[in-house]
């Protein structure tokens, strides 16, 4: 049995475009999306939401960026409106992470955004759990609200992330990664 870290300390990322079939079937699927929302959260508000974005509903929503991209900027070249169109094409699942924040709540704002970026993370690691690689990307559609509206997000949501999820298609050499002792301090009085 392989040591209980070693998931953590092997994790990486799968660049999306090298994401393809299979994906999770539906099973797995929800196995999955059960154990990405186990996360802390303060005041259990569930200050997050999971919209799936799979088959034809993915490559809609990338013609429909796509247009807004060209809206936004008329004078973009060709390869980025084309970049920005085919951006979900490849993996055959991409969950959008959406906190749902609750501005009366005591509970900080930044408390509810962590809580689900940990749904997100716990997306990565599960899916690298069950044999799936992931990605976890934003670009400019995580922070446009007319990209936010063309998915029905309120106006208390955000994106918090685009997490691509399918089988990997080719082997992805590990990134260097940083040094502990260059991150770690200890506080003294």
């Amino acid at each position: 049995m392989s040591h209980p870290l070693s998931l953590l300390q092997q994790r990486h990322s799968v660049p999306s475009r090298q994401l393809g079939e299979p994906g999770p079937d539906a099973t797995t699927l929800t196995a999955l999306l059960e154990a990405a929302i186990r996360v802390p959260d303060h005041g259990k508000l569930e200050p997050f939401r999971l919209m799936l974005l799979q088959g034809e509903a993915k490559l809609a929503f990338g013609a429909r960026l796509a247009e807004l991209s060209v809206r936004v900027n008329p004078h973009m070249a060709d390869a980025k409106r084309e970049k920005d169109r085919t951006r979900y094409d490849y993996p055959p699942l991409v969950v959008v992470v959406i906190a749902r924040i609750d501005a009366s709540s005591t509970v900080p704002v930044i408390e509810q955004q962590l809580s689900a970026g940990c749904v997100a993370y716990n997306l990565l690691l599960g899916a690298e759990a069950l044999g799936f690689g992931a990605q976890w990307l934003t670009g400019w559609a995580a922070y446009n609200r007319e990209a936010a509206a063309i998915l029905g997000l309120k106006d208390n949501e955000q994106v918090i992330g685009f997490v691509h999820i399918g089988t990997p298609q080719i082997d992805v050499p590990d990134r260097e990664r940083p040094v502990l002792a260059d991150l770690v301090s200890a506080w003294t009085p």
